[in-house]
Order: structure tokens, then C-alpha cells, then sequence
């Protein structure tokens, strides 16, 4: 194999899948079959829910927000959720709104994958685009597109990777990392195995001129809601990555380096079923907090056939239009209602601006932890 150099265009990128005895080896299969089970009990668990919007409003602002960080865009939990209780109508500024804009960009993506049932370029860019608020797309050819190294000091203009460039380069091989996802007669993978392999294709074509992590992050949800490992975008993984940031880029370049598949692969399975198994705990213990809450109300003979609780859980900060209803329709009753919550402790008020709103500390905390 011809020697890789950092400071040329990585043209001669091979195509997936990589030729290698990994869909046999002992430590990928016994990794791969831990990971397979706790997406399923992911899957599964979450169905259970009252309403899944629950789960996937919150979990998919939590991905958004490690996503963001692992490109060292940061906000704070309580100014996030601040933004996003008013984010329909007021101006949102800073790293809040890049963040929510990943999520917009995540929901866009689901959206696709449900319709079209097969990753296009067309969603990919479309992607693209809402994570970076822009119209650009595929990065022309004519652009040097280079990775340097981050940080200060000596090092802080170091090349660590030149991606492919030339005319058709980058569309021809993003076209032949779609037909890999999308053909399971040609490419008969394992979904998650398939996963891994795409999402370090995808950011060694590097196909945008920024916001390929993000991109690429989101892609690896989509696909597995394409092959129905899971039905909603629940799956925290960049939160793994966040936490084991220096292993991602270690293994993503081994890769580029001397093709060392096995430890990416392991990587990113370890990922999978760390995400689950966390996913998994906060489900359970929203759902306890769900059942609490109703039993409080009970108990103190509030009007549960009126107040829908999932709503109490959709996000952290509730306005009360969040609370309106067929059986709730004016904002009034609404506020009634949520001062009613405050006083039995499920509840706190706080003043935004000039609009007091009300805050689930308890839901606040499971989402911190």
C-alpha cells in the first residue's frame, strides 16, 4: 500500500467495505452482539412511553449540545433549555442557537429517512445545511480544504489530514458511500458494523467545507433508524465521543494511517452500547418521575383527567401555552394549573425577560447527570 501523506489530497481513499476478516473476528462479533441486544432493549423500552416526544425533544437537544462541544461550541444546560422554551418567537443568539439548530437539522434528517426510507445526498446536504445555517453544499473542488491541528503553540498550524479533491472527487465517492449504506444485496453488513465503517468514510471525504462532524453524527442516527434498530433518533452517542474525544481522532487517523479498522470498529461499538445502556437509565427514570408526579396530584386532588403530565416532561422550562389543550385552552387556566404544581414542589417559578415560566427541576437533574 502506498504510504499516506497528511499533506496531499487523500484521492486514493479506498471504497467500503474494507477488505479485512473483521465480520469474524472473536472480540467485533462478541462486541457487536452486547451492542446489537442493548439497542434492542433501547427500542423496545422506549415504545413504552405515553409519548415519546418526551424523550425525543429532550435526549436529542442533550446530542445536540455534545455534538456542538465536541466542536468546541458550548452553552450551558439552563441557558439552552432557556432558549429553546422561547424559541418559536424570540431571537436566539450565541451557542444556543447553533445547537438548536443541530437539532432542527436531526429532526429534517428523520423526517427524510421516514419518507424516503434510503439516505440521499440531497437529505445529506440538506443536513448540512441546517447544522451550519448556510446554502453552500459540496464543497467545490477548487477549494484546499485542509485539517489542522488544534490547540496553541508550535504545533497549532501542523496538517493532520488533507481530504480528497479534484473535479467529481468528492461526489463520486460520496455517491459510492450512499450505494454502501443503501444496497444490503451488494453489501450484506451488519447495520452497526455498516455504521461505523460510513461514518469514518464519511469524515475522511470530509465532503463540506465545515460541519462534517456534525453531519456526520447525525447520519449515524439516521442510519440506524433506516435499518429499524431504533425508531427515533433517542441514541446519545456523541456524548460517548465527547467523553472519549481523543480515542475518536486517534482511531479515525489510525484508519487513515495504516488501515487499522479493528480498533475503530470496537470503538464505536463500545459507543453504541455505553449510549444505550445510558438511554435505557434515563427512560426508566423519567418514567418513575412521570408516575410520582401523577400520584402527587392524586393525592392532593388535582384535576390529572384535565392536565396531560407528558407535557410536564417535554422539556426542563414550560411556558404555559405549552400546557394548552382541548381540555386547557386558555392561557389562564394554564397558569393556574402550573401555580398549582409549584406549590406541591413538582414545579418552580422563575422570571425570563418580562414572562415568569415554570421549571421540572427533578427532570432538570436526571438530564444533567
Amino acid at each position: 500500500m502506498e504510504a499516506y501523506d497528511r499533506n496531499k489530497p487523500y484521492n486514493q481513499l479506498p471504497p467500503l467495505p474494507p477488505a479485512t476478516a473483521l465480520y469474524h473476528d472473536e472480540e467485533v462479533v462478541d462486541k457487536l452482539m452486547s451492542a446489537s441486544r442493548c439497542l434492542a432493549e433501547l427500542k423496545g423500552l422506549a415504545a413504552t412511553l405515553p409519548n415519546q416526544s418526551i424523550f425525543v425533544n429532550t435526549i436529542a437537544l442533550r446530542e445536540a449540545k455534545a455534538s456542538s462541544a465536541i466542536e468546541n461550541i458550548f452553552t450551558t444546560d439552563d441557558e439552552l433549555y432557556r432558549s429553546l422554551s422561547f424559541q418559536e418567537d424570540d431571537h436566539i443568539e450565541g451557542p444556543a442557537k447553533e445547537i438548536l439548530h443541530y437539532r432542527q437539522a436531526l429532526w429534517k434528517g428523520y423526517k427524510d429517512i421516514v419518507s424516503k426510507e434510503s439516505l440521499t445526498l440531497e437529505t445529506v446536504v440538506d443536513i448540512y445545511r441546517e447544522v451550519k445555517l448556510t446554502r453552500d453544499g459540496i464543497r467545490p473542488y477548487q477549494a484546499e480544504v485542509v485539517i489542522k491541528k488544534r490547540g496553541w503553540g508550535s504545533l497549532v498550524a501542523e496538517t493532520v489530514y488533507t481530504p480528497p479533491r479534484g473535479k467529481g472527487v468528492v461526489e463520486k465517492k460520496m455517491a459510492e458511500l450512499l450505494e454502501f449504506l443503501n444496497d444490503d444485496i451488494r453489501f450484506p453488513i451488519d447495520p452497526l458494523l455498516k455504521m461505523a465503517m460510513a461514518h469514518y468514510q464519511f469524515e475522511a471525504i470530509h465532503p463540506f467545507r465545515d460541519g462534517n462532524g456534525r453531519t456526520g453524527r447525525i447520519l449515524c442516527l439516521l442510519y440506524l433508524i433506516q435499518k429499524h434498530l431504533l425508531d427515533l433518533p433517542i441514541l446519545y452517542l456523541s456524548a460517548f465521543i465527547l467523553q472519549n474525544k481523543e480515542d475518536y481522532y486517534q482511531r479515525l487517523n489510525g484508519i487513515t494511517g495504516t488501515q487499522q479498522w479493528k480498533p475503530w470498529i470496537l470503538y464505536m461499538l463500545e459507543a453504541v452500547l455505553q449510549t444505550a445502556e445510558y438511554t435505557v437509565d434515563k427512560i426508566l427514570r423519567i418514567k418513575g418521575l412521570m408516575e410520582k408526579t401523577r400520584e402527587l396530584m392524586l393525592e392532593n386532588g388535582l384535576p390529572i383527567a384535565r392536565v396531560d403530565i407528558p407535557k410536564l416532561f417535554e422539556q426542563p422550562y414550560i411556558r404555559p401555552k405549552n400546557l394548552l389543550s382541548e381540555k386547557i385552552k386558555s392561557v389562564n387556566t394554564a397558569k393556574k394549573y402550573l401555580s398549582q404544581f409549584e406549590t406541591l414542589g413538582i414545579l418552580s417559578k422563575v422570571k425570563v425577560g418580562k414572562e415568569f415560566i415554570w421549571f421540572n427541576t427533578s427532570l432538570m437533574q436526571i438530564l444533567s447527570d
